[in-house]
């Protein structure tokens, strides 16, 4: 592995370990972006947008878009070189009423958020993180950001003499039954009664005990959180192991390496390279369940940002302007791929079977599962070839199902050439993935390379 994979490696495992819940992952995001010389905007307040210029925003702090401007973009050349990612992953999320009590035990009340390999989370030391809604003194609605990395909860197995072999054959837990993590069985803990100020403020909706942990991690006052967002989090940090170092380890692998691949390839290269573009990482929340909310893909979120960047810089007098840099612009959707499992060969196309850290895989499907065409593919490619990186590709089984990303909405909204794309990986959704540790550091340089190249690309096509 060279130094730069090296180097990439650790410093994206440092983020992972940040990066806990979607909340984490966008306020690792944001401070990165800051040291980066990126100013913050805000979607309330009107934008003055500049040549040379490096921004960023965020919605719900679970989504953050960053972008810089081309030292020399105009109207008439102008265009878009889009990364796209997205911050969640699947986990087991805790319901608003957050506990029950069964058999003189106090619950974590859990439901399940996309679709997770649930089983790799049961006997697992588990921790909570999430976001707090505050009430401030003066009656404003504030939030902070916690995560509580004491392993305080757990989802115990049932002993094997307690199970019939067909259960243990096929292991499928009932997430309403079996789902839920041991808080605590202390009977002092499961009697404490709260406050009327606690009452008022959150409801009654959360244990006192729970509420009072969470209020002295961030050291407030109880009786002034009015409501708590929280998910189940791995305490086991992501590391780089194997043989020889080859391999990361990790959660959120899937998708939070290409959400750091993006970011980091939009803020390395500077507004002076291909200087007609916006350079754009954009990380998405709620891809794992469709993408349809106010923050997720399926929003007007980007094409309301180009429109904004466009007329920031050159006003409002012609739409045609606009609509011709689209022409112009080029999507990556950036998504973890399945690398060929050594164990489980005959899942993969034997003709298209990605390999570990033999680089990023473009993904094709011809039921738009994915936004492949063979035009974007070719972009992609030559992206590579220009700076000597080694590329893959990808379709699934013809008697396998498949499933999508970001890229077919974003084409579907903005009608922009995209091509779907991602790092090859084991064990998706699992609470403990795993990946090669140089594919970090090529994925990367690959989305770097269309970011200095698109435009010069892009301008062959007819």
């Amino acid at each position: 592995m060279s130094e730069a994979s090296k180097t990439f490696a650790n410093e994206f495992v440092a983020y992972l370990n940040e990066a806990t819940t979607a909340f984490h992952a966008v306020d690792a995001s944001r401070r990165r972006l800051i040291a980066a010389g990126f100013q913050p905007l805000n979607e309330r307040d009107s934008w003055t947008i500049a040549n040379g210029g490096k921004y960023f925003f965020t919605r719900n702090d679970t989504s953050i878009f960053a972008f810089t401007v081309g030292e020399n973009a105009n109207e008439d050349s102008i265009a878009f070189t889009a990364l796209g990612a997205h911050t969640d992953s699947p986990c087991l999320k805790i319901k608003p009423v957050a506990t029950v009590n069964k058999s003189n035990a106090l619950m974590i009340n859990t439901q399940p958020y996309g679709g997770g390999l649930w089983h790799t989370w049961f006997d697992r030391d588990l921790g909570i993180a999430g976001r707090a809604i505050i009430r401030g003194e003066d009656g404003s609605i504030q939030q902070k950001l916690f995560q509580i990395n004491d392993p305080i909860a757990r989802i115990p197995n049932l002993a094997i003499h307690l199970t019939a072999g067909a259960e243990r054959e096929h292991f499928a837990p009932n997430l309403q039954e079996h789902g839920k993590a041991l808080l605590s069985m202390d009977p002092d803990f499961l009697n404490l009664s709260a406050t009327e100020e606690e009452k008022d403020a959150s409801g009654g909706r959360i244990h006192p005990g729970l509420l009072r942990m969470v209020a002295a991690h961030l050291d407030i006052p109880s009786s002034t959180i009015e409501d708590l967002e929280m998910q189940l989090i791995d305490l086991q940090p992501s590391t780089i192991g194997g043989a020889k170092q080859e391999f990361i380890y990790s959660g959120r692998l899937d998708n939070l390496c290409s959400a750091y691949q993006c970011l980091r390839a939009v803020a390395d290269i500077a507004p002076s390279v291909e200087p007609s573009t916006v350079k754009i990482a954009m990380l998405f929340d709620h891809e794992e369940v469709g993408s349809n909310s106010c923050q997720g893909a399926g929003s007007s979120m980007f094409i309301d940002t180009l429109k904004r960047i466009h007329e920031s810089l050159f006003g409002t007098s012609s739409s045609t302007s606009f609509m011709r840099s689209l022409r112009r612009s080029f999507v990556v959707s950036a998504d973890m791929a399945h690398g060929l499992h050594p164990n489980y060969q005959a899942k993969h196309d034997a003709s298209m079977a990605p390999l570990i850290n033999q680089g990023m895989v473009i993904k094709h499907n011809a039921n738009q599962r994915y936004a492949t065409n063979a035009l974007s593919a070719t972009v992609f490619r030559r992206a590579a070839k220009m700076e000597g990186i080694p590329v893959q590709e990808f379709t699934v089984r013809a008697d396998s199902g498949c499933g999508s990303t970001i890229g077919p909405i974003i084409a579907t909204l903005s009608g922009i050439l995209t091509v779907d794309c991602g790092t090859p990986q084991f064990s998706m959704h699992s609470i403990r993935e795993m990946m090669g540790s140089t594919d970090a550091h090529t994925g990367y340089a690959h989305l770097a390379a269309v970011l200095k190249h698109h435009p010069t690309l892009c301008a062959t096509l007819n």
